[in-house]
């Protein structure tokens, strides 16, 4: 993420322009931006006229300057792009004025957010920039007749490609090859900086040869972990035992593993641990709470219309921060976030033990 100017504008309010250059990016602001924010950005539109018809223009959309008071954010993970919509409250064409318009965010398009940013959504756009310097991961992982390919995002992960092929050497070495060469292919077309090859046994090491014989240039990429699973189990391990660290120096999921693995254990303990909106709150009040887990749709929903909470989220982030705790916001993306929504969407690792 490009943050390329801020200012203060009335009202307290800011105004941050910034350029998304990556999907993570977009998912970022899809959890900075919220109702009544202002947002604004080049668009095309079909113009309409004061009988709210369109103009016979011939399906044709003329480019324009919009901002708009947001009314709803969706994020397309699928399609690179974010969904703004809301009231046009000024366009470089007057007469659009108090329509309806939805900016389609996508990557290298520059947006202006104007809004009272709360510390977690600073943060986020902190991380975003700092994030732009990390390199890119694939995690590879393979044994007998099996090989899978992820890629590592602040999000999460997603598959790339499953590849299934016969097993053993001697007579079955030819559909072993063929297993390893499809693995090459994919790797090749993957643009990343570097591959993670992980998978129990000596698999993964033959694998390696086969690249490094075939496609030297990916095979200069690997760096081999024993797990003992493969596929999102195996993903899970790699993360777990820190291997992305080795070549991103801080990833999102790698900290939020270990964060709810502490959790998780602690609980099974009967020790310093707390979750749900209630126990949380109670824990924030005293001071307890070393470092406060909440996810981030979860924050996103109880800072709008349709919380369900009887408190406010914001009071408890406010009071962790104001008495020294630490925030962390889950991806709902990965693994650890849907662990952390079955406990309530917020949890905290504490100082001490609330009797």
């Amino acid at each position: 993420m490009q943050i390329k100017d801020r200012e203060q504008v009335e009202g307290g309010r800011e105004r941050v322009t910034v350029v998304p250059e990556s999907v993570d990016d977009l998912w970022h602001l899809q959890y900075v931006l919220e109702p009544g924010d202002r947002v604004a950005g080049d668009t095309t539109r079909r113009i309409q006229r004061n009988d709210d018809q369109m103009r016979d223009t011939g399906g044709e959309r003329e480019p324009m300057w919009v901002a708009i008071a947001v009314d709803d954010i969706e994020f397309h993970k699928f399609a690179n792009r974010l969904r703004v919509g809301g009231e046009i409250v000024a366009c470089s064409r007057e007469d659009q004025l108090g329509f309806h318009h939805t900016l389609n965010v996508e990557e290298r398009e520059e947006l202006s957010i104007e809004k009272r940013f709360k510390p977690d959504q600073k943060a986020r756009l902190e991380e975003a920039e700092e994030a732009t310097e990390n390199p890119d991961v694939a995690i590879a992982t393979v044994e007998e007749g099996q090989a899978h390919v992820h890629t590592v995002a602040q999000y999460g992960t997603e598959e790339r490609a499953t590849i299934t092929g016969t097993t053993g050497k001697g007579e079955y070495s030819r559909g072993r090859s063929e297993l390893f060469s499809e693995l090459a292919d994919v790797l090749k077309r993957q643009d990343v900086d570097a591959i993670i090859l992980a998978g129990p046994g000596f698999t993964k090491q033959d694998a390696k040869k086969y690249i490094e014989n075939n496609e030297p240039e990916v095979a200069e990429r690997i760096t081999m972990v024993d797990t003992a699973s493969v596929g999102d189990r195996g993903v899970h391990e790699v993360l777990k035992r820190g291997a992305v660290a080795d070549v991103q120096q801080e990833t999102r999921i790698e900290s939020e593993a270990e964060y709810i693995d502490e959790l998780t254990r602690r609980m099974a303990e009967g020790a310093k641990a707390a979750y749900g909106p209630d126990q949380v709150k109670q824990a924030a009040e005293f001071g307890a709470i070393e470092r406060l887990l909440v996810l981030d749709d979860r924050l996103q929903k109880e800072r709008g219309p349709d919380g369900e909470w009887a408190i406010s989220v914001d009071d408890i982030v406010r009071t962790t921060e104001q008495k020294g705790g630490d925030v962390t916001v889950f991806s709902s993306e990965f693994p650890p976030g849907q662990q952390l929504s079955n406990l309530g969407g917020i949890a905290a690792l504490l100082r001490y033990r609330l009797e």
